[in-house]
């Protein structure tokens, strides 16, 4: 009897995953934090197998399946002890160009995407002065002829050093131009090949976890009038639907984390005897360990939830954010326990512990917050004034 749930639907694209991410053990991923790089092989192995094309249409080369299958990818990840952390914009990101890009930008780009000739693994939204307050956005993108002039400043933009293409969300409509605020903003894919030194300078940001993220500045990049994605001014609204996806995918992940940590502890603490006895038998160990479970179950179904009425092309804001917010608390509340269950062995690298802890911590914070996710459940869902 283990942690992991029970076979289900999608049990043959779970064994397929666990046969893959089983070739890439505990020493390959710790060495890979210890040295802050790139899970290269690991990526690579993933586009190789067509795992990061699930969501392309096999028009294109890709799986044409659903976020719900997309997520069970990126929770098998890190169930085995990886961090999706290093290629989940590969699926996230496609979703603005798969649902908002034209004809001709599909038969462009997705099959290159799709074979892994070029990788999407980066959103340039966040900015220094306005956070999350993403209608506030500073740069600017501006017409000139067949091209835009793009000048501003990103941060936090991740594995810009390990992908060839960005979406970047930019206003070309002056804020005090437009009737809403949400307004004016556009969405433009770019190649970041031609882009970086030509316009576009990136600055590594060393952080707390083994995740490539960085400060980005533009200066007069020219980006091609046909990389606009969709219509001019109605790139908040894409970028909402693709930060839907993302924040569905990343409970995933954090439900791969929580099964992780549930498994990791109660298998130390049937085997860990203290006092002639096994420490799994005091209810003071048990019971933070069964708490987790229980709550990672509760978070499952919830991103389930969200990943059916997403597939279904319905509203999925709320249960978005819902199974974000409950997933990461799930996964953070397993790491807890875990590592109190191992006491001093949890701050050992060989254990996996104190890396895996470090990985799922992001997620109270990153790519939303849980305290603007009990905003927008309060605003939204329960129609409580606006708080901010």
């Amino acid at each position: 009897m283990d942690a992991i749930p029970a076979p289900d639907e999608h049990q043959e694209l779970r064994d397929g995953m666990r046969a893959l991410c089983g070739t890439f053990d505990a020493d390959y991923w710790q060495q890979v934090d210890t040295e802050r790089g790139y899970p290269e092989a690991f990526v690579q192995a993933l586009t190789d197998a067509g795992w990061l094309a699930a969501l392309i249409p096999q028009e294109y080369g890709g799986s044409g399946l659903g976020l719900a299958e997309a997520s069970v990818i990126m929770e098998e990840i890190n169930l085995s002890g990886g961090n999706a952390g290093s290629c989940h914009g590969q699926m996230y990101n496609m979703g603005t160009l798969l649902r908002h890009g034209s004809g001709e930008q599909k038969r462009r780009w997705l099959p290159d995407i799709a074979s892994g000739r070029l990788r999407l693994q980066s959103m340039a939204v966040t900015e220094p002065t306005t956070g999350t307050d993403t209608t506030q956005l500073k740069t600017t993108a501006v017409r000139k002829g067949d091209r835009y002039l793009v000048n501003g400043q990103k941060v936090w933009i991740s594995r810009i050093q390990h992908s060839e293409l960005m979406i970047l969300l930019a206003r070309t409509t002056p804020l005090a131009e437009v009737t809403k605020k949400s307004e004016g903003m556009s969405v433009f894919l770019v190649d970041l090949r031609k882009a970086i030194g030509h316009g576009m300078t990136v600055r590594p940001i060393p952080n707390m976890v083994n995740h490539e993220t960085n400060e980005v500045f533009f200066d007069n990049l020219e980006v091609p009038a046909e990389n606009l994605i969709g219509q001019e001014g109605r790139g908040f609204r894409y970028i909402l639907d693709g930060l839907n996806a993302e924040r569905t995918l990343i409970a995933a992940e954090c439900i791969g984390d929580a099964w992780w940590f549930i498994d990791k502890a109660r298998r130390y603490a049937s085997e860990r005897v203290v006092f002639n006895r096994p420490i799994g038998q005091n209810q003071g160990v048990q019971f933070p360990i069964a708490e987790s479970y229980v709550e990672a179950q509760a978070a499952n179904l919830m991103r389930f939830r969200a990943c059916a009425l997403y597939d279904a092309g319905l509203p999925c804001g709320g249960e978005a954010n819902m199974a974000k917010y409950l997933a990461a608390k799930a996964s953070w509340e397993a790491a807890n326990a875990c590592l109190q269950t191992h006491g001093g062995f949890g701050f050992a690298h060989e254990y996996d512990v104190e890396r895996k802890f470090r990985e799922t911590r992001l997620y109270q914070v990153a790519p939303i917050s849980t305290n603007l996710v009990l905003s927008y459940v309060a605003e939204h869902l329960l129609g409580l004034p606006r708080s901010f």
